[in-house]
């Protein structure tokens, strides 16, 4: 287990250029935008534009802070994603439309590689204790604010993340509510 400090994340433009990323974990270590395995990373959208395409990708976008985005995917209906809503994965090699609901928003983003990885991403309210980890999976819990590990008391701050290893469990703790984000990656 690694606990990965926000405040040491790498910052990024974003492939369109029209923005920056905050990368929080990428494989293979060092990846760039167009060969990595699967990325996981956060970004503020202040403007409404296109979303960059990634081929052979599959993207899940959860909203962390603001009033929403909408997205608008070739060929589907338009999706508003919120605070509230569940975490919406789309294909990113589809050209994507994004529209800001009322104001600027901020993101998760989890990105996978087909035919390499794929990857699941579940909002958890946590209030008290929450068990995490997987047997089949690499995962990643990214806080949205305090809380701590129940065995060792070391805290986790607003976007920190823990990094599980497969088999590897802990149990987190919050002293009020919150929210965290559970990211599987299972390699394929």
């Amino acid at each position: 287990m690694r606990v990965l400090r926000s405040a040491q994340y790498k910052r990024t433009m974003w492939k369109n250029g029209k923005g920056e990323t905050v990368e929080i974990a990428v494989s293979p270590p060092d990846a760039s935008v167009d060969d990595f395995d699967w990325r996981i990373s956060t970004a503020t959208v202040a403007l409404d534009g296109p979303f960059s395409t990634f081929d052979e990708v599959d993207r899940t976008l959860s909203v962390l802070t603001g009033e929403g985005i909408e997205l608008a995917i070739a060929g589907e209906p338009a999706t508003v994603c919120s605070q509230n809503s569940p975490p919406f994965t789309f294909r990113a090699d589809v050209p994507t439309t994004a529209r800001l609901v009322d104001g600027p928003i901020s993101d998760l983003n989890v990105m996978s590689r087909r035919g390499r990885f794929g990857h699941r991403v579940a909002r958890c309210r946590l209030d008290g204790e929450l068990e995490v980890g997987s047997d089949v999976a690499v995962v990643f819990v990214i806080v949205m604010s305090g809380c701590a590990l129940k065995n060792s008391g070391e805290r986790l701050e607003s976007l920190d993340a823990l990094h599980l290893d497969r088999a590897e469990k802990v149990v987190l703790r919050a002293n009020g509510p919150t929210t965290a984000f559970v990211v599987e990656l299972l390699p394929l």
